[in-house]
């Protein structure tokens, strides 16, 4: 895996409960550095002071949205490349087509599970890097 569990990783979510799961979630896959927001706004205020290497972010918040807060950070030249998963528990097509658009790097649609949090990670981390075992099997 090319994700770098070291990075500081961003949750942006409304509802304390959410944040608890995919800290726990997050932390069962081996993050370390997690740190979260109640609001769109607070998140933006946070990734002014601190480069993340990735954000979770709900999409149903006030009085900044999820998406919102994706095209303020897709807008900002120092942050436009962080990789930003959408998390909902509206799976409509327009709104998936709205955050693609808006340039979001994956979409979680609740409830999930630390297995889909991670290959939506991964999916979000290319893997850039050759491992030992896959040479091993392809030999």
């Amino acid at each position: 895996m090319a994700v770098d569990l070291s990075m500081p990783v961003l949750i942006v979510d409304d509802y304390n409960t959410m944040v608890r799961i995919i800290r726990n979630l997050l932390r069962q896959l081996g993050f370390e550095h997690i740190d979260d927001a109640s609001d769109g706004t607070t998140a933006l205020a946070k990734m002014e002071q601190r480069k993340y290497g990735l954000v979770i972010s709900d999409w149903n918040m006030e009085p900044m949205t999820g998406y919102d807060l994706l095209q303020k950070v897709r807008a900002n030249p120092e942050m436009s490349e962080t990789p930003f998963i959408m998390v909902t528990a509206e799976s409509k097509t327009e709104n998936v087509v709205a955050a693609k658009k808006a340039g979001v790097s994956n979409y979680i649609v609740k409830p999930f599970n630390a297995q889909t949090l991670k290959s939506k990670i991964d999916s979000v981390f290319p893997d850039d890097v050759v491992d030992v075992e896959t040479l091993a099997a392809a030999s």
